[in-house]
């Protein structure tokens, strides 16, 4: 008879990166009304004195189908991913990418100047530039005590 370690924590390890895996699904996907997944690209959004820096993937899209739009307080970018026509001569098809429309808000941390946001387009990554209004580069103020 052999002898098998007992490692009851494993299945809880086991468990816990297989719902992990199954909310970065369901958070990097939505759901239209008719149940299929519609795209979502993801972001990541750093700061630095001066701007906001946004990154979007969005690969394997032409920047003439992606339409970017600054408020003050959001940046909104939508577009449409259209599907690619194939033939496969053994008349099975198995595609993991996802087609059609979809819009993307950011919520910033602060007010931008909307006017002189700067975009740039390579490789797939979307990198907008958003510099911050003047009053939020001003946002400490030293209080004197009397």
């Amino acid at each position: 008879m052999a002898l098998v370690r007992f490692e009851p924590f494993r299945e809880i390890d086991t468990m816990q990166r297989q719902m992990n895996r199954l909310f970065d699904d369901f958070f990097t996907t939505s759901r239209r009304g008719d149940g299929t997944l519609a795209f979502t690209p993801a972001a990541e959004l750093s700061e630095t004195a001066s701007a906001y820096h946004l990154k979007l993937e969005v690969p394997g899209m032409d920047i003439n189908d992606l339409d970017i739009q600054a408020t003050a307080e959001a940046v909104s970018v939508s577009g449409d991913r259209k599907s690619e026509s194939q033939t496969e001569e053994n008349g099975l098809t198995r595609s993991e990418f996802h087609y059609g429309k979809f819009q993307r808000v950011i919520p910033l941390p602060g007010r931008i100047n909307n006017q002189n946001v700067q975009a740039e387009y390579k490789d797939g990554i979307l990198t907008l530039n958003l510099p911050k209004a003047e009053e939020e580069k001003n946002k400490v103020v030293k209080v004197k005590v009397s």
